[in-house]
């Protein structure tokens, strides 16, 4: 079984351009304070015009493992970004108001390659949208094409009007797809004609292709202590004993 970490994702907003102030802020604090030893094995900053993301990786659900502990240094890192991220949400009153609301999941039956790449995609959301963009992903998700793409989960979120998609994919069929998008288009058309009345780019007035809506990553930390394949493994053998 290949393991899959557990994410959640902030969103604020950020001042353009403020990626190398904010950046290693986080690259001095993780290796000191073992954001690990509270269950948090890798972290993935990304900036979308005035968008702030932050991709927090978990070992596993803190409902499950009940692990709920802030990151280390938490006072200390907030500080030293907030002239840069500052709250997103209108209804903002705590940290945990940031953090962007899960409503669809999609991960294939069966083995998955372990080579695989996750692209974050953001969009403006009609608000309350949320069931009507899951049934169109539902419904794509049944079929063919999220195999023939290499698609290996899907994860969306929700912050007020903004729509955020964790795409993972395998490597080599992805860039199958990119050197070949034509063999898909009508499918990708019909998705994107489904979807029409409930997202819309970002920035309508810069967007020119899908690929303005992915989001770029500035920083990126994984606990270099922690063995993903360990993890698989004592999860193959509760599964085999269970």
């Amino acid at each position: 079984m290949v393991f899959r970490p557990f994410r959640n994702v902030i969103v604020c907003r950020m001042v353009p351009g403020s990626e190398d102030e904010v950046g290693p802020v986080f690259a001095h604090y993780d290796p000191l304070t073992r954001p690990q030893d509270l269950g948090v094995i890798g972290r993935i900053l990304l900036s979308h015009h005035d968008l702030y993301l932050h991709v927090i990786e978990r070992k596993e659900d803190p409902a499950v493992s009940g692990q709920r502990r802030g990151l280390p240094a938490f006072q200390d890192i907030a500080e030293q970004i907030a002239p840069y991220v500052t709250p997103y949400p209108s209804y903002w009153q705590n940290p945990s108001h940031s953090v962007a609301k899960p409503f669809y999941s999609w991960v294939p039956e069966g083995e998955v390659s372990p080579d695989r790449e996750l692209t974050v995609i953001v969009q403006r959301m009609k608000p309350g949208a949320e069931d009507d963009v899951a049934r169109v992903f539902a419904d794509s998700d049944a079929g063919g094409l999220p195999t023939e793409t290499g698609v290996t989960g899907r994860w969306l979120y929700s912050m007020e009007d903004v729509f955020v998609h964790l795409l993972e994919q395998d490597k080599e069929k992805a860039a199958a797809v990119r050197a070949n998008h034509e063999s898909h288009r009508p499918a990708f058309a019909k998705i994107m004609h489904d979807l029409a009345p409930y997202l819309s780019p970002y920035r309508p007035e810069t967007w020119q292709s899908p690929r303005d809506s992915v989001a770029t990553p500035f920083y990126r930390w994984q606990a270099e202590d922690w063995n993903p394949e360990d993890d698989a493994s004592r999860t193959d053998a509760a599964t085999t004993t269970a």
